[in-house]
């Protein structure tokens, strides 16, 4: 077995959603190896943008699904959100990307 494919029977993958009205973004969709893969070519199609941290992805791991966030990671969350937000703006107005805030850093704080 490759080690591509390994890597990818091996993957975890955690999708959230936020609503207007909702306290945090809720865990919608979790899973590993395959089901994992299809979570992220889902996003992938649907335009999403797909940001990869084994650490903050193995902390999501723990959250029910449909239960939010809990408040430990709601910086490192509202760092990402706030990043994309910004990469968006930027691609429409052809500004510079920015760097991925360093979510370690952040879960660890």
């Amino acid at each position: 077995m490759s080690d591509d494919a390994a890597s990818r029977r091996h993957q975890n993958a955690v999708a959230l959603a936020y609503q207007d009205g909702d306290g945090a973004p809720k865990v919608v969709a979790k899973g590993k190896g395959l089901m994992a893969q299809q979570i992220i070519g889902r996003a992938q199609q649907a335009g999403v943008f797909v940001h990869e941290s084994k650490e903050l992805v193995a902390l999501l791991m723990e959250v029910d699904l449909d239960r939010q966030i809990p408040p430990a990671l709601y910086r490192a969350i509202a760092e990402l959100l706030a990043w994309l937000y910004h990469i968006e703006s930027a691609q429409g107005n052809g500004g510079p990307a920015t760097p991925v805030p360093d979510v370690v850093r952040l879960i660890n704080t």
